[in-house]
């Protein structure tokens, strides 16, 4: 695309390096940009998303920080499994940390439904992250909670090529986008290939396998390392509401807006995004 800005061919030019780690007998893929050495800076995706939905953000840390993703199970590269929960998912958190050796002052990045299960990590090991960076996502305030999506897909859709499948991919929730050269990005990246054709590389019963263990605001209540919240300010997802609620859970956690952003604010801004982010990071170091 003739206006794609050189910061992003930059980016996803930068090829990272792939590997797994097992966690509960299902094999858990991970990307990382750069080596051990430095504070780890963990991203973790949304859902029925992967790990190269950080392609064009993760690399700009590669420098000053050990900068992976990984995809959770039932996502991207990872295995599915029989049952899903927050407990597993903050596990395979962990043992991706873990597995690449991220010292305790590593950071997480998540975003959306990851967040929920970045927090959950955080609660149940609370000296194995210094800070947790929660990208729109966190606890609702009671007004804006509604009940859970009912399950959209009943089997599998098969396309018959990667053309005809990237031209129906969607944002979920539903939002238009001005940056369509990411938004192309991460659909190239969504779909796989299997002897019918070509399908979204996300387990399709997720949602009716997915359990939502423990209990969210206790676990912001009880989070002791440093937390921030970075919402858009048009976000269909998270309000200004649900941001003052958590900070009344949670005196310690830092707010920041992110203006003219939806819930996928990294795609809508994603140059505004990584100035924050890096502002944050910069505070903590």
């Amino acid at each position: 695309m003739s206006d794609t800005p050189d910061w992003f061919w930059e980016a996803v030019e930068t090829i990272p390096e792939s590997g797994f780690v097992e966690v509960e007998d299902s094999d858990i893929n991970f990307l990382k940009w750069s080596e051990q050495g430095n504070p780890g800076l963990l991203f973790v995706h949304g859902h029925n998303a992967h790990a190269h939905w950080w392609d064009f953000i993760a690399p700009a840390y590669r420098d000053d920080y050990q900068t992976m993703a990984l995809d959770l199970s039932g996502m991207g590269d990872s295995d599915h499994r029989e049952e899903y929960s927050a407990d597993t998912y903050a596990r395979e958190i962990v043992a991706v940390a873990d597995k690449n050796q991220m010292p305790d002052n590593s950071i997480l990045i998540a975003h959306s439904f990851g967040g929920i299960m970045a927090l959950r990590a955080v609660a149940q090991n609370p000296t194995r992250f210094k800070g947790l960076v929660l990208v729109d996502s966190g606890v609702k305030h009671p007004d804006d909670e509604s009940p859970p999506d009912a399950e959209r897909w009943s089997k599998p859709k098969i396309y018959p090529n990667r053309d005809v499948a990237r031209s129906r991919f969607r944002l979920q929730p539903p939002q238009t986008c001005a940056n369509e050269y990411l938004v192309q990005h991460i659909a190239r990246n969504s779909i796989e290939h299997i002897d019918e054709g070509f399908i979204w590389k996300f387990d399709d019963e997720l949602n009716n396998r997915f359990a939502l263990t423990g209990d969210t605001v206790q676990d912001l209540e009880s989070v002791t390392c440093r937390i921030a919240l970075i919402y858009g300010e048009n976000s269909a997802s998270f309000s200004s509401k649900s941001a003052a609620y958590m900070k009344e859970l949670q005196p310690a956690l830092e707010v920041y807006k992110l203006a003219d952003a939806q819930h996928h604010l990294f795609l809508d801004q994603p140059v505004a995004f990584m100035e924050q982010l890096s502002s944050i990071l910069s505070d903590w170091a």
